[in-house]
């Protein structure tokens, strides 16, 4: 296996539970002190999350020009490392519509985010078993989507979306096969909204997807959170302030859900990495009895 070379030091380890089979391999663990073992599901994939919230909870300036998390993380490499290592080890990633909006031309591959270690994440993906490149699952309402945008065009990409009656109908109304050079599915999986338990079932038996990395944004992992379905989560704080006011909202880590202490989802830290003056939090989350 070829080893990962790009970062300047290794992220240092502060707490982990302990692992009895490790599984990432010895180059890794080298970079990532401790261990991620996989995990699965019999019917769904298993569903994992990375965010980078600022110190005080916001995850984008929300400015022109400045919307992605970039702008927030200062593009630190050691998040971006760890970013190509969650998408390296799914077999699909999840992303919602307006996310897909505010970045055009980002390829949701390992190395796209973090290109020094192209070789050595394309040497984990096939010895863990993953196709070359990571399926992409977009979320939509509407289905509104540019199919003429540069990811439509790449014919390495696998894109299924997954939307409404209404959004089916759209993307019905466009010649897909004659307008992407990637392969699109297009689901209907309900009429006011995704149903997400079903898309999840879908993606397991239909396409085969073991493993699903979502990536955002706050309303999709606040939806994914809602209906049980996050397993773990992996967050990046950052230093840096963000602030908010009523001329200038910035979204928070999640939105569009408001929890009751009764029915409020918890997580639990399963390790922490710190590379200057970042902090990198993995976590286990769990449910109400009512809400699962």
């Amino acid at each position: 296996m070829i080893p990962p070379s790009g970062l300047d030091r290794p992220f240092d380890l502060l707490y982990t539970e302990p692992v009895e089979t490790p599984s990432l391999p010895t180059p890794f663990q080298a970079l990532y002190p401790g261990d991620w073992p996989m995990q699965s599901h019999a019917d769904r994939p298993y569903i994992y999350t990375t965010f980078a919230p600022s110190r005080d909870g916001r995850i984008s300036f929300n400015l022109p020009g400045a919307t992605d998390a970039s702008h927030v993380t200062k593009a630190h490499p050691h998040d971006r490392w760890l970013m190509g290592l969650l998408r390296c080890r799914c077999h699909a990633i999840l992303v919602g519509d307006v996310t897909v909006r505010l970045e055009p031309g980002h390829i949701w591959t390992p190395e796209f985010i973090y290109p020094p270690e192209a070789a050595a994440f394309a040497d984990l993906r096939a010895a863990e078993g993953y196709d070359p490149v990571p399926k992409l699952v977009i979320l939509s309402f509407d289905g509104a989507l540019d199919f003429s945008e540069e990811r439509f065009q790449n014919p390495a990409l696998h894109i299924i979306l997954a939307t409404t009656a209404r959004g089916a109908a759209h993307a019905a109304a466009v010649d897909l096969a004659g307008q992407c050079a990637a392969a699109v599915d297009v689901l209907s999986l309900g009429d006011d909204a995704v149903d997400l338990h079903r898309l999840m079932r879908v993606l397991h038996s239909d396409f085969g997807i073991r493993h699903l990395l979502c990536e955002g944004g706050a309303r999709v992992f606040a939806n994914l959170l809602d209906a049980g379905l996050v397993d773990e989560e992996f967050l990046t704080y950052c230093p840096t302030f963000v602030g908010a006011s009523r001329e200038q909202p910035r979204p928070s880590y999640t939105e569009g859900v408001a929890w009751t202490p009764h029915s409020a989802p918890y997580s639990q830290p399963v390790s922490i990495h710190k590379a200057g003056d970042y902090l990198f939090l993995r976590t286990r989350c769990s449910y109400p009895t009512e809400t699962t």
